[in-house]
């Protein structure tokens, strides 16, 4: 197939870091058009970055015709607004993850996309990495008995005040800028959906962003999940599914690295042993995916009603926090 042209909106550091590189060894994505409230800023960066266009403003990017499709890595707060305006000018869209601020937006989102007929995805790239597939198999095996519990953490160290990520209006704090990972693998393993959370924040007090978050997920039949998330603190990360039968650990699980094999550690009553999994871009799969199925006009790989369910737990999360008590998932 020819390669899709993207359009990408904002001149953000998660693309030139992560996605950039990656994008360059695609048959099937073009990088074509990037957009930013700042015409100097966008034209600077398209000839870094090799875009064909620039434009001052998002929406001169959604208006025009050549772009196939757009990825959306601006500030949480302005994901919906966007998703819906490309979704007006026909783009399929790739959101960055949290796909909205609650699950209420997120199933607006989803709704208003398919109104339109546009595809609509959030953008976890993990999954598609050979390690969690992988990992997904074993979990499914039986090989660790029934999985009863998973554990994740997930954490950094970013004080800078002006980092979208301590701007509390922006949607910055820790439950939605990584709390969604561990959400999402808690969910992805235990192959169901949270009934309760129990959840205690601890919030900057110049910030009033959430920094140190620890939750328990009640997935019922005695199946329990755990996860602790900060954003001032060691920066670490790691999952581990545990069974009546054996356990398995993904080493690096959400910021993988592009050019070493995944590593799982299982251990069961046999021994212990490490799987190498296949040397694998996650991020260059996860957009060749999101390619293929707009090309093929196929489901995309991951549907919208995940994103809308992950955000359904996190809104538990925070629920919970307020009230110091159990919260039930609302389902929407």
């Amino acid at each position: 197939m020819e390669k899709l042209r993207m359009g990408v909106l904002g001149c953000s550091r998660h693309y030139t870091l992560r996605v950039a590189g990656p994008l360059r060894e695609s048959l099937l994505v073009e990088p074509y058009a990037i957009a930013s409230r700042d015409e100097v800023k966008a034209k600077a960066f398209a000839a870094a970055w090799d875009f064909a266009k620039s434009y001052g403003s998002y929406e001169d990017l959604l208006a025009d015709p050549q772009v196939d499709f757009v990825y959306n890595p601006l500030p949480n707060h302005l994901h919906l607004e966007y998703i819906k305006k490309a979704a007006d000018a026909g783009k399929p869209v790739l959101c960055e993850k949290p796909l909205c601020l609650n699950a209420r937006e997120a199933a607006e989102a989803a709704e208003y996309c398919q109104k339109k007929g546009v595809p609509l995805m959030e953008a976890f790239m993990y999954r598609f990495h050979p390690q969690w597939r992988h990992a997904k198999n074993i979990a499914r095996s039986g090989e660790l008995g029934t999985v009863i519990s998973t554990n994740g953490v997930f954490s950094y160290d970013n004080k800078d005040p002006f980092n979208i990520r301590n701007i509390a209006t922006a949607g910055g704090g820790a439950i939605l800028d990584i709390g969604c990972y561990t959400v999402s693998s808690a969910r992805f393993l235990m192959a169901g959906e949270p009934e309760r959370v129990m959840a205690a924040i601890i919030r900057d007090p110049i910030f009033r962003t959430d920094t140190l978050v620890s939750a328990m997920l009640d997935f019922g039949g005695g199946q329990v999940s755990t996860f602790t998330i900060g954003t001032q603190f060691f920066p670490y990360q790691r999952v581990t599914a545990f069974g009546t039968g054996g356990s398995l650990s993904i080493q690096v699980p959400f910021n993988m690295y592009g050019d070493v094999p995944g590593k799982v550690t299982v251990a069961t009553p046999l021994g212990e042993r490490v799987i190498e999994t296949g040397i694998a871009n996650q991020y260059l799969l996860e957009f060749d995916a999101f390619a293929e199925a707009i090309a093929g006009k196929t489901g995309v790989p991951t549907p919208v009603s995940d994103a809308i369910a992950n955000m359904a737990v996190l809104d538990a999360v925070f629920a919970s926090a307020e009230s110091g008590k159990w919260e039930s998932v609302v389902r929407y």
